[in-house]
């Protein structure tokens, strides 16, 4: 055989091939190259690396939103490699690479669309949003910041600006570089994701502990030091228009936030303890306000009873039971039933807790001496058609509201009492005659606010035969009851509830409508044995039969009904 003319050059140094052809081998090479190309290799390493990344996220999202997770992880996977086999088989290397980087971003884009349409506008990622918050994020480690103040105050923390309670005012910019700032962001906003209604900040020895009432139970999370929670305190002072240098006489105040897009508002109040200033923030957010009777959870009949009621020209309708039943709620659902066009409705609130648009609210103010007996005696020479009197707390108040509800004007109230009828007792107890009361009021509806089971881990369960008898009800058309789980009857956490078992609360109500007969038992001051009996012929349930009827259809369970009907 022939010497071979050509010599061997190691990995892809590059030839002239037609001077190779043509014999000429009198050029020289470097003595050795490469088989890959490294400027080439390097991107498709960094999409290889991006793809593990990628499926790691995705997984481990998939599962905490139960977002089938089996399903996206296998997809994820296949994309992957039959993007990567693609490309590296194809002889070019801008068309293999683009195949390598469709076949990660089409699978992993694919996922990334299931997942926003589950999860809330501030959750979402890759959205314009998103992609500005992270690129700012980024930039600001570096101490690199563009934008204007309030979009780096976004990225530099979670997405909610403070506000005084003035739009634009200025206690809110004056406390931006403070310590605790960032803190008191982070703490508004976890707590409004996790649907809570109170922040408590508790002042310990060692620690300035945090609580959230969520559903009506406080739960812990976690605290702060001493340091910054006294940062985080004077944070919310400043905010609310609040002495700071007063520690120990109780304060009041509000502040505003801005949020997705809403406005919500915060009411706080502060008191002197042994180990400091505790502080209670109250979240009024308009978004989870409900509007209508639908939306309370009422049964149909009961419902169409309370708009006959709400309907009448004239009359006192009362609502009753302890703090945080949802009574202000229930009042401002009756209002959202008239028409305010045509009707003149005036709120008298302390304070006004939701805004509601054409309709005149007045905000009591005890220190300048507008109470709610001398703002409902002035705003009847307003020609009202409909008052709201936030509560009733003393015996000029319920009267000048029956003297109203006598005078042709429809009068919605609350009052402190666990029941309906203790509740009409308790507006004799202020002083109201019974003649009067009897003759102005048209119902008192009893209600109290029971946690919704979490749909997707409520636990079945067979109840007890004995339990069933006592209850009056028949065994053989209840299969089952529910519950929420315990900690081994469930994978993980519930991405719906958080791992509580709740969501969302539902409310038990009874209604005492007032007929010719109950009125005339009133006024002759009859025993309650007798108006309770009155009140059964009438139809009336009481709150344990509501209470078991939500539990029977499967919306809360037996003990949360018992711990909040007695």
């Amino acid at each position: 055989m022939p010497p071979n003319p050509f010599t061997f050059y190691r990995g892809n140094v590059h030839l002239d091939s037609a001077r190779i052809l043509a014999g000429d081998t009198s050029f020289t090479a470097l003595p050795g190259g490469h088989y890959v190309s490294l400027w080439k290799f390097l991107p498709l390493l960094g999409l290889f690396f991006l793809w593990c990344y990628c499926s790691k996220w995705a997984d481990e999202d998939s599962r905490s939103l139960k977002v089938r997770p089996e399903f996206w992880s296998t997809l994820i996977l296949l994309g992957g490699l039959v993007g990567f086999t693609l490309g590296m088989i194809t002889p070019s290397y801008l068309l293999g690479f683009f195949i390598v980087l469709l076949g990660n971003a089409g699978s992993v884009g694919a996922y990334i669309y299931e997942r926003n349409q589950r999860v809330p506008e501030s959750a979402k990622v890759m959205t314009p949003r998103h992609i500005r918050s992270v690129t700012l994020r980024i930039l600001a480690k570096y101490g690199i910041r563009l934008g204007s103040g309030e979009h780096m105050e976004q990225a530099v923390g979670p997405p909610i600006v403070f506000m005084g309670k003035t739009k634009g005012a200025g206690p809110s910019k004056a406390v931006e570089s403070s310590r605790g700032y960032l803190s008191a962001k982070e703490l508004i906003y976890d707590a409004i994701l996790r649907r809570a209604t109170d922040i408590h900040l508790e002042p310990k020895d060692d620690e300035m502990s945090v609580r959230l009432r969520i559903d009506g139970v406080m739960y812990p999370t976690e605290p702060f030091d001493p340091a910054v929670g006294q940062n985080v305190v004077n944070i919310f002072k400043v905010l609310s228009a609040m002495d700071i240098t007063e520690k120990r006489k109780p304060q009041d105040g509000s502040f505003r936030a801005e949020m997705d897009f809403r406005e919500i508002d915060f009411r706080v109040a502060s008191q002197g303890t042994r180990y400091g200033e505790k502080m209670v923030i109250r979240i009024l957010d308009q978004a989870n306000s409900v509007s209508t009777l639908a939306q309370l959870g009422m049964r149909k009949q009961l419902q169409d009873k309370l708009r006959k009621v709400i309907s009448e020209p004239h009359g006192l309708f009362l609502t009753c039971g302890p703090t945080g039943a949802g009574k202000s709620t229930t009042l401002y659902a009756a209002l959202g039933e008239i028409d305010s066009y045509q009707r003149n409705i005036i709120t008298i609130e302390d304070p006004i807790e939701y805004k509601m648009e054409t309709v005149t609210q007045i905000e009591i103010n005890n220190k300048a001496g507008q109470t709610f007996a001398e703002s409902l005696r002035s705003i009847l020479r307003q020609d009202p058609d409909v008052v709201m009197v936030g509560e009733i707390r003393d015996k000029e108040t319920a009267v000048i509201a029956c003297q109203a509800a006598n005078t042709g004007h429809m009068v919605f109230s609350t009052v402190h009492a666990n029941e309906t009828f203790s509740a009409l007792y308790r507006m004799i107890d202020l002083g109201v005659e019974p003649f009067m009361l009897s003759s102005s009021l048209s119902a008192i509806l009893g209600q109290r606010l029971a946690r919704r089971l979490c749909p997707d881990c409520k636990v079945p369960y067979k109840p007890k035969p004995e339990f069933l008898k006592k209850a009056n009800l028949p065994a053989s058309k209840i299969e089952h009851f529910y519950r929420p789980p315990n900690s081994k009857e469930v994978e993980g956490q519930c991405p719906t509830c958080g791992g509580l078992g709740f969501k969302g609360r539902v409310g038990i109500y009874e209604l005492l409508e007032m007929n010719e007969r109950m009125r005339d038992m009133i006024r002759d001051s009859a025993a309650i044995t007798q108006i309770k009996a009155e009140a059964r012929k009438n139809g009336m349930l009481y709150m344990r039969e509501e209470g078991l009827r939500l539990v029977v259809k499967g919306i809360t369970s037996v003990d949360e009904m018992l711990r909040v009907v007695k």
